[in-house]
C-alpha cells in the first residue's frame, strides 16, 4: 500500500468539519494536524476528529512539518496570507472558496503555486454534482450546438428562515454580513459558486459583466448587531456576455423564502437546451433533436456519480491519473468576474438600501 497522505486542516470553523469527514472516507488519508488561533475551538475540533497535533499558527505547523497536504478552511480574508507560506514550504493546498477576496491576491496564489510546483485546488463543491458534470459533457460534445443564452440562480433563504440556525445570534453567520469582517456578501459567498457553475457548463469565459446589489436593513435602526455592521449585499443580479457573444443572467440571494440552498442553470444553444437543478434530487433535463425541439419535449437524463473535490485532490497529490478538480487558476478566473461585478455596482451607484 502506498504511503498515507497526511493532512493538516487550517481553520476549524463549521466547514472544516465537512473537510475532515470527507477525508476520513478516503482510504490511506490521515488527519495529522489542525491550526486555529482559538485554542478552545481547536481542541474541541481535534478531539472530535481524532487529530493528534494542534498549532496556534501556520508558521508553527510549518516548523513541525510532518504533513503532506493542507485544507485551508480559514475565513475568506485569510485565504491568501495563510496559503502563501504553505506553498513556499512545498505543501499541496486545497483552499476553500473563494480563493481570495480580490483577484490580485488570487493571482499571487496562482503564481506561488506554480513556482512551488505543488497540487493546488479550490473547493468549488458543486463540481461534485453529477448533473452538472453530465451537462458539461453534453455541451463539450456539441449536443446543444452553439451556446446563445443562459439563466442561472443560487437561492438561499437563511435571512428569512433559520433552517441552519438563527443567524442574528451566531458569529458563524454574522461575519458573512459584515465587510469589516472580510465578507463580500452574497456575491462572494454564493456568487462564486453560481458563476463557476454557469461558465463551467457553458465552457466559456466571461468578457463583460454588469451588476447591481441590494442591501436590506436587517437590524434597525443602525443595521448593526454587536461588533457586526450588516452592510454586505444580500441580493445580487448580473448580466454577462460570454466569449462567443452569448448573453445571460446570474442572480444570487439570501432572502429567497422557501429555497434553503438551490442552484439552477438553463443553457440554450442552436441545437437544443438543457436545465440543471441542484436540489434534492439533483436533476438534468434536456431538449435535444429536431423533433423534440419542434414539440418542446424535455427528458430527464441519468447522470453517473462523480468523485468529490477532496478525492480528486488526494488523487492528484498521489500522482494518479484521472480528472482534476478546479485549481487556483480557475479560482482566480472566477474572482476576476466577481471583482468586475462589484466594481460595476459601485461605479453605477446601484446599491440600494431597503428598510424592512
Amino acid at each position: 500500500m502506498s504511503k498515507p497522505v497526511r493532512i493538516l486542516i487550517v481553520g476549524t470553523g463549521g466547514m472544516a468539519n465537512s473537510h475532515a469527514q470527507a477525508y476520513k472516507k478516503i482510504p490511506g488519508v490521515e488527519l495529522v494536524g489542525g491550526v486555529d488561533v482559538r485554542a478552545e475551538q481547536l481542541a474541541t475540533f481535534a478531539e472530535k476528529h481524532g487529530i493528534p497535533h494542534t498549532f496556534a499558527s501556520v508558521e508553527e505547523a510549518i516548523a513541525w512539518g510532518q504533513f503532506d497536504a493542507v485544507s485551508n478552511v480559514t475565513p475568506d480574508r485569510f485565504h491568501c496570507s495563510t496559503t502563501l507560506p504553505l506553498l513556499a514550504a512545498g505543501k499541496h493546498v486545497l483552499c476553500e472558496k473563494p480563493l481570495a477576496t480580490h483577484a490580485a491576491d488570487a493571482l499571487k496564489m496562482v503564481e506561488a503555486a506554480a513556482k512551488a510546483g505543488v497540487v493546488n485546488a479550490v473547493n468549488l463543491t458543486y463540481r461534485g454534482i453529477a448533473a452538472m458534470q453530465k451537462a458539461a459533457e453534453l455541451v463539450r460534445a456539441g449536443a446543444i450546438g452553439e451556446v446563445r443564452f443562459f439563466e442561472a440562480s443560487y437561492l438561499q433563504s437563511w435571512l428569512h428562515q433559520p433552517a441552519w440556525g438563527e443567524w442574528s445570534t451566531s458569529p458563524e453567520w454574522l461575519w458573512r454580513l459584515s465587510t469589516a469582517h472580510g465578507s463580500k456578501g452574497a456575491l462572494g459567498d454564493i456568487g462564486v459558486h453560481i458563476v463557476d457553475f454557469a461558465t463551467y457548463v457553458a465552457g466559456l469565459g466571461v468578457t463583460d459583466v454588469s451588476c447591481r446589489f441590494a442591501v436590506y436593513d436587517k437590524a434597525p435602526p443602525e443595521n448593526k448587531i454587536g461588533e457586526y455592521t450588516l452592510d454586505t449585499n444580500d441580493s445580487v443580479t448580473m448580466q454577462l456576455s460570454l466569449a462567443n457573444g452569448a448573453l445571460g443572467t446570474i442572480s444570487q440571494t439570501r432572502v429567497a423564502s422557501g429555497h434553503h440552498n438551490d442552484l439552477r442553470l438553463a443553457l440554450y444553444g442552436t441545437k437544443g437546451g438543457l436545465e440543471v437543478f441542484s436540489q434534492k434530487p439533483d436533476t438534468l433535463r434536456v431538449c435535444l433533436g429536431a423533433d423534440a425541439l419542434k414539440k418542446a419535449e424535455w427528458q430527464t437524463v441519468e447522470c453517473p456519480a462523480v468523485t468529490t473535490n477532496y478525492a480528486r485532490f488526494i488523487a492528484a497529490v498521489r500522482g494518479e491519473a484521472g480528472p482534476r478538480g478546479p485549481d487556483f487558476a480557475r479560482g482566480a478566473e472566477v474572482q476576476t468576474v466577481l471583482d468586475a461585478a462589484e466594481e460595476s455596482a459601485k461605479q453605477r451607484g446601484l446599491t440600494v438600501e431597503i428598510d424592512d
